[in-house]
Formats: C-alpha cells, sequence, structure tokens
C-alpha cells in the first residue's frame, strides 16, 4: 500500500500529456504520437504530495506507478534503530515505483523533500506497453539500468572518497541532475539539509558539518534556510574527481 500523508488521486486530470511541462526540456527525448496516446490511457490521475510525506514505503506493495512531474525527493533505507541510509534523490521526469510493481513489494522507501506532483498510472498496464510499444519498453528498461549506474557511482564514493570527495560529488551529482531537468530556477538551490548529505554519505553530522564548512571556504557552496546553494560547480567536480554526468537523451512518462 501507499503510506500516509499523500492526497487522494486526481481522475480529474489538470494536465494534459500533449501539454506536459516536461516536453521540449533538451534533456529528454521527444515522444512518438502512439508512444504518447498509450500515456494518456496508461495515467490515470494526479496525485499532489506535501513535503515530507513518505510516498511508497519499504515492505509495501503499490497498485500503482508514479512519474514525477515536479518536486525534490529520495530513496532510503532504515535500519531498526533508526539509522537511515539515503540511497538516491529522485527528480523531475523519474519513474518510481518500478520495484513494488516488478517485485511484489519495495525495498526502499520514497520520501518527498518538496511539495511533489505526480503521474499516476496503474500497474496493470506495463504487459501492454512492454507488448506494444517496443521503444518505449526499451526506455522503462533503459531508465532501471541508468538508476543502477548511478547507484555504482554512489557506492564507489562511499567506499573509496575521502569526506571531502564525497560531499563535492553529491553536491555537484544533485545540481547537475537538478539543471538537466530545469529545476533550479535560476537560484542553483539545492533543497536538502545537512542531515540528508550526512545519510547519503555515511558521514556523522557533526563530520558532514566540518567537511561541508571546508566546501564553502573553497568558494564552492553556501548553505541558506532554503538548502545548498552551489557557488562553482567546476571546483566541486575538481575536488570529487568525477567527470558529471553523461549527456544522454532520455525518456519521461
Amino acid at each position: 500500500m501507499e503510506a500516509s500523508g499523500l492526497t487522494e488521486i486526481s481522475t480529474t486530470r489538470r494536465i494534459e500529456c500533449e501539454k506536459c511541462p516536461l516536453h521540449g526540456i533538451p534533456h529528454f527525448r521527444d515522444l512518438e504520437d502512439t508512444e504518447r496516446a498509450f500515456i494518456s490511457t496508461f495515467k490515470i490521475g494526479e496525485m499532489t504530495v506535501r513535503s515530507g510525506a513518505t510516498i511508497l514505503m519499504e515492505g509495501s506493495a503499490s497498485p500503482h506507478l508514479y512519474t514525477v512531474l515536479s518536486g525534490w525527493g529520495f530513496r532510503y533505507k532504515m535500519l531498526d534503530d533508526g539509522r537511515r541510509q539515503i540511497l538516491n534523490f529522485v527528480f523531475a521526469g523519474d519513474l518510481i515505483g518500478l520495484q513494488g510493481s516488478l517485485m511484489e513489494e519495495m525495498q526502499h522507501s520514497i520520501e518527498a523533500l518538496s511539495t511533489f506532483t505526480l503521474c499516476v498510472f496503474q500497474k496493470d498496464g506495463l504487459p501492454k506497453l512492454f507488448g506494444n510499444l517496443p521503444r518505449l519498453a526499451f526506455d522503462v528498461t533503459w531508465l532501471a539500468a541508468r538508476e543502477e549506474i548511478m547507484l555504482d557511482e554512489h557506492l564507489l564514493s562511499v567506499g573509496q572518497r575521502s569526506a571531502l570527495e564525497r560531499a563535492a560529488y553529491l553536491i555537484a551529482f544533485l545540481y547537475q541532475r537538478a539543471k538537466a531537468v530545469r529545476m533550479l530556477n535560476g537560484q542553483n538551490v539545492i533543497p536538502v539539509t545537512q542531515q540528508h548529505i550526512a545519510d547519503s554519505l555515511g558521514l556523522s553530522l557533526v563530520h558532514t558539518n566540518k567537511t561541508l564548512k571546508k566546501l564553502a571556504d573553497r568558494k564552492a557552496l553556501s548553505w541558506g534556510e532554503g538548502g545548498c546553494s552551489v557557488l562553482d560547480e567546476a571546483v566541486l567536480l575538481d575536488i570529487s574527481g568525477w567527470e558529471g554526468l553523461p549527456a544522454l537523451k532520455r525518456v519521461y512518462i
């Protein structure tokens, strides 16, 4: 089941697929007419999620898949004693809930970092998608593979990079992903707390604070009430030794 903190699914569609706000963003490939027509029938409504709400919970199953129209979120796992590991972050255009649809139950939870707007799809439509729309089916598989690649990079960072390199990599990663889908609104602010950073990097909050201060001293970033402001992306990339995200177009559903 979906967790608490969600509004009901609105079946009175506010945004038609033909007028999707993600259409025209260079990061996404254009949909074919047959793909857009199928997605329009696959979609059953929209949902608004408040900041801090759990969208999907570890151990639960869901009859729905979601695409993020707007907003920030993150995937995470919890230990019995309350410690949290953030696995990855969720951005506009991302498909969520596929794991819970295919594997019977979610192996991680997803929480909203800001107000979320989600397109809602009935998972029963997946067999038809894979059977009748091979290009779109390939793209859905590609999204799952890309998520695996990102998790590989995150694991490398946590396992082998120094604390300073880890922090620089994570901020650069979040900044590039958000910039690619036009989520920064000219502000260059990533709406995370230092606790989110600590839970992503596997560091204590104190260690994280000291590490981020070193990046601030290098004029790479600054912190305010709204989150982390990126001041110099090149410095973050240089410190982390990361080449950045590849310039690949991807699908949105």
